[in-house]
């Protein structure tokens, strides 16, 4: 148990419990700490102590056992703590069987996320998007929790609906859901057309991606000369933001900014913030901006590649960014260009590296088209076109106007483009 004080003023202290499941998994459990540590830190909390408990498999009752629970207790009691914080998510049961036995609130990983968003949800849109993943959570929660509601008060785990809202029967908080969804299918509906006609304009859309932190707002503001609100804290970003920014080559394209991804991301997050994401998935090209300082970076991008898949995105062509160059030794930065020989490297903050990233776009595809189907559009755009090849093909050497990303301009390479 690594005890912990800090003298920033703080809503409440917390302490934060984890557990570490399988063997050598103890290093992993560590990191994860303290990432939830910067979670509730985000969520206006001061961490009162640390501790981590290896485990086979959850206990079914309390997930972290009962001599743990009692060893928890008197830490609590000890550190004078208001609320209790597990990093996995609880069933009812466990919550409410912890919170008896612990005597103070207790909330878990998703309930701490969710309370992040809802503290910087600004837009009507990302208000309702939180709420619904709020009560789509709490809804199972509600069955024999009366006296764990009670005991809510204020603080962290209590924004969004509010206490009063949940303790309403089980019906009028699904007519609640089933309103959210309706205002949230008309946005999504709205976006599509948008998409439709940005589509039909033949303009490029590329979609900053990245784990929570790793700095794609500050690379937005560089690209498209914003003053967008960036910070080095978590979830700064909800609600996205588009603009059009002007590449040397691939001319004009539409840049949005997105809502950062974390490790287990709560599924009932994604379910209601799948209107936003959807830009991601329809993008013609993400740029996935790695925290290159970050020493779970391999980790980072392991959990932002699983939520693109999840939200339908994972076969959107993608050029790695890894960020925050400039804060890293010559070796590690040389190390990292050897590593990552198709990633490009940057220092959103400095500039570092950004006129090679937007270079991105100036490439040549080739490109095998039928004889008969080589007309028109196809042979003004063409800068190249070699005719004695075999069969009953014609190769055309094409310079796209559009971004679809350093792959393809290394497929295009291993074709013998220059």
């Amino acid at each position: 148990m690594i005890a912990s004080r800090t003298s920033t003023p703080a809503t409440e202290r917390a302490a934060l419990v984890g557990v570490a499941f399988g063997v050598g998994t103890r290093e992993d459990g560590n990191a994860s700490l303290e990432e939830l540590a910067g979670l509730a830190h985000a969520a206006g909390a001061t961490v009162a102590f640390t501790t981590l408990q290896e485990r086979r498999t959850p206990d079914p009752a309390t997930f972290i056992g009962k001599g743990k629970v009692q060893s928890v207790a008197a830490a609590c009691a000890e550190a004078d703590v208001d609320v209790v914080i597990v990093d996995n998510e609880l069933t009812p049961s466990q919550l409410r069987h912890l919170t008896d036995e612990l005597g103070r609130k207790v909330i878990d990983r998703t309930q701490l996320i969710l309370d992040i968003f809802a503290r910087r949800a600004r837009t009507r849109e990302g208000k309702r998007q939180v709420e619904l993943a709020q009560l789509k959570y709490l809804l199972p929660r509600l069955a024999g929790s009366g006296t764990a509601l009670s005991r809510l008060g204020g603080g962290i785990g209590t924004r969004g609906p509010g206490e009063t809202k949940l303790e309403t029967d089980r019906r009028r908080i699904r007519a609640r859901i089933e309103a959210l969804q309706r205002e949230i299918d008309q946005v999504r509906q709205r976006r599509g057309h948008i998409r439709e006609r940005r589509h039909k304009a033949a303009v490029p859309t590329v979609a900053l991606v990245g784990y929570t932190n790793a700095g794609k707002t500050t690379l937005f503001n560089r690209l498209a000369r914003e003053e967008a609100v960036a910070s080095n804290a978590l979830f700064v970003t909800l609600d996205p933001l588009t603009r059009a920014v002007r590449l040397p080559e691939a001319g004009e394209v539409l840049l949005t900014d997105t809502v950062g991804f974390i490790d287990r991301l709560p599924h009932a997050l994604v379910a209601a913030f799948r209107a936003t994401l959807e830009e991601v998935a329809e993008a013609d090209v993400l740029l996935h901006v790695v925290d290159a300082s970050q020493a779970e970076r391999d980790r980072q991008t392991a959990a932002v590649t699983r939520v693109l898949a999840e939200v339908g995105a994972d076969g959107v062509d993608t050029i790695e960014v890894y960020n925050k160059v400039d804060v890293l030794p010559a070796d590690e930065r040389d190390a990292l260009r050897s590593r990552y020989p198709e990633a490009v490297i940057v220092s959103a903050r400095s500039g570092t590296g950004v006129t090679e990233l937007m270079a991105c776009a100036d490439f040549r595809a080739h490109v095998e088209i039928p004889h008969r189907r080589f007309r028109g559009g196809i042979f003004r755009q063409a800068d190249e076109t070699l005719d004695d090849q075999p069969g009953d093909f014609v190769l055309v050497f094409l310079r796209v106007p559009r971004v679809v990303g350093c792959a393809a301009q290394l497929r295009s390479r291993r074709h013998g483009v220059p």
